[in-house]
């Protein structure tokens, strides 16, 4: 058949042309397929099919900008390599797999990584990368969920409070490592007390653990010379701030400035230290440990698998929080970090790739933790149980005791604190950045000011966390640490997986992947958005609740008004949830069913809803859609 090309005023014949009169914003891409019907006297009829195009290329970005992108694919990898992986993978997991059955507790941990913690990292991650928008309005695909962003966005500001101060003590014993004699091996200094006695003394313990033992040189000089907690009777009595502290904390918050303000152009270049040193110093530090007497006695306590401890719901519990903390989903920094990201990178890889790493990692730091203990066990004539501890007591009592016995101990630890710098300097990054992502992209006039925008969150967060560098400060701190990011993250993100997987709806979600990548998330993705991980969440939130008790540091317990500040500070970030979804209804034009209209359907179809041509249905069928 031959076709021919018809001239331009015979066009009409084939087909008309109609006046739309829309706005720009309202216009969806169509491809148009035309069916030729017959050919009859010379003219030819036709039938015309409107195709919805599939979109290849991002969303437009809010007023015609371009947004920013990593500089190359590797500066966003270490970027959310160095958030997940952070302090925790070192003074917390290690002793958690110990004492919950060595490589027994490895099978909760594992199973909970595959059907909760990978599908939540891959969410957030293919979240930010489609939608290009920080933690608060990558919302517009269900606006009345908006106040989770927020909720996290918070969050994160008040981890930033304490967690720098904790980097500010690295950097202070980092400093103080720079003599002969490192200050933290003999009794005889300033700070230490009349009872104050050399390790080497002890002839017995009592039933008191090693770890506990609250008079060695390495203890005194973390609560006294460090903390000055002897000065403080209790939260009632914080004191003034310490100058010495002060100043690292000014230290680390120029740091944090500097690798932040330019956006991710200054942060990628910074993380290829921040994130890599750790794997160094780790891997030199193990190779160090190996070595010493008794380290495979700590290295086989580590691993020994006792499968009864699988009994106990504790430890399946234990395992729950942590690879759910261990990943960092809910912070809104997986959400930020992606959406600096090009339209099309497979984020599916990504996701894969670097929650992987974060738990090899954390495996992998516990033998060059445990051939240290196991040292410290031997060279005291104690079990390791005595010297195992987690937290702040390992990595700045247990640890540098250990280090400042060894030949070289200045360069061990300079070596080792240089580690906690950079683990927690990476993690401090991603925190900020979502906070700026997430409101300079909701608030323009900030992102035409970063910088200042920086500065100001940066001074803020140094002006809060000096109430942490007090005589009391770690009161402070271990309040925030129990209360700020606790059941408040977790049941952010519970809200944040139901209104992807339930409201949003998986199959639009999986829509938006393909787009990006070329293909649909499989089944079991899909299955663990919409049923495994929100019911994950929802155990590790009635978990956590469960397990809440009185809040208290070593002796000391925290009075009654202390709580009820801290579940407070819970409760500051967790109401805007509810809060913005009411406003959202109340703002909204019509009645009831169109207010719900305008409240759950993306904010690119809104205008459907003016229309009256769309409003979604939530019915069981449409519920149960994968």
């Amino acid at each position: 058949m031959n076709i021919q090309v018809l001239p331009e005023h015979k066009l009409s014949s084939v087909a008309p042309l109609m006046q739309c009169n829309v706005e720009k914003k309202d216009v969806e891409k169509k491809d148009v397929e035309l069916t030729l019907v017959k050919d009859q006297n010379g003219v030819q009829y036709t039938s015309s099919t409107i195709i919805p195009s599939q979109q290849s290329g991002p969303p437009a970005y809010p007023d015609g900008e371009d947004r920013e992108t990593w500089g190359k694919k590797i500066d966003f990898l270490l970027s959310v390599i160095g958030f997940a992986v952070d302090l925790a993978n070192v003074w917390r997991f290690p002793y958690l797999c110990y004492k919950n059955g060595g490589g027994a507790f490895l099978i909760p941990y594992l199973l909970f990584l595959f059907i909760a913690g990978m599908p939540l990292f891959y969410m957030e991650l293919a979240l930010g990368q489609y939608n290009r928008e920080g933690a608060a309005t990558v919302w517009k695909i269900c606006p009345i969920f908006k106040g989770v962003g927020y909720t996290v966005i918070i969050i994160a500001l008040y981890v930033g409070f304490y967690y720098n101060v904790i980097i500010a003590w690295s950097l202070y014993y980092l400093f103080s490592s720079f003599t002969r004699d490192l200050p933290w091996l003999h009794c005889g200094n300033p700070w230490n007390s009349v009872n104050c006695t050399d390790p080497k003394n002890f002839s017995f313990l009592g039933n008191e653990s090693y770890s506990k033992y609250k008079i060695t040189p390495a203890a005194e000089f973390y609560e006294r010379g460090v903390l000055h907690l002897h000065e403080s009777r209790g939260i009632h009595d914080l004191g003034p701030p310490r100058w010495e502290l002060s100043l690292c904390l000014v230290a680390v918050v120029f740091i944090l400035y500097f690798s932040l303000w330019k956006g991710v152009k200054s942060s990628g270049k910074v993380v290829y230290i921040t994130a890599t040193m750790p794997y160094v110093v780790l891997f030199v530090l193990l190779i160090r440990g190996i070595t010493l007497p008794g380290a495979m006695n700590g290295i086989k306590a580590y691993l020994h698998i006792d499968l009864r401890m699988l009994n106990n719901p504790k430890v399946w519990i234990e395992a729950a929080t942590q690879i759910f903390y261990s990943l960092g989903a809910g912070f809104g920094v997986l959400i930020a970090f992606a959406s600096y990201n090009k339209f099309d990178n497979n984020c599916y890889r990504d996701a894969l790739l670097t929650s992987t790493i974060n738990c090899v990692t954390s495996f992998f730091s516990g033998f060059a933790i445990f051939s240290v203990l196991g040292y410290m066990a031997q060279k005291h004539g104690v079990n390791i149980e005595d010297v195992a501890t987690e937290g702040p007591g390992l990595v700045f009592i247990i640890y540098p005791e250990a280090i400042s016995t060894l030949p070289g101990s200045t360069f061990w630890a300079i070596v080792f604190f240089i580690m906690l710098l950079t683990l927690g300097i990476d993690s401090s990054m991603g925190g900020m950045e979502a906070v700026i992502t997430g409101l300079s992209d909701d608030f323009k006039i900030l992102k035409r000011h970063r910088k200042l925008f920086t500065f100001m969150t940066a001074f803020g967060t140094f002006l809060v966390a000096l109430v942490c560098i007090t005589n009391g400060g770690i009161y402070v701190l271990t309040l925030l640490d129990n209360y700020a990011a606790g059941t408040s993250i977790l049941f952010g993100v519970l809200i944040e997986a139901i209104g992807v997987s339930w409201f949003y709806g998986v199959d639009r979600f999986s829509e938006d992947i393909e787009r990006m990548m070329g293909f649909k998330p499989g089944l079991y993705w899909r299955l663990c958005w919409k049923f495994v991980s929100p019911a994950f969440l929802l155990f590790v939130v009635i978990a956590s609740v469960v397990k809440s008790t009185d809040l208290s540091y070593d002796e000391y317990k925290f009075p009654p008004w202390a709580n009820i500040v801290g579940w407070g500070v819970a409760m500051s970030s967790m109401m805007f949830v509810p809060g913005y979804a009411i406003y959202k209804f109340a703002s909204m034009p019509g009645n009831f069913k169109q207010r719900l209209a305008y409240c759950i359907t993306p904010e690119h179809e809104h205008h459907l809803v003016a229309e009256g041509k769309t409003i979604r249905q939530f019915t069981l069928k449409h519920w149960l859609t994968i």
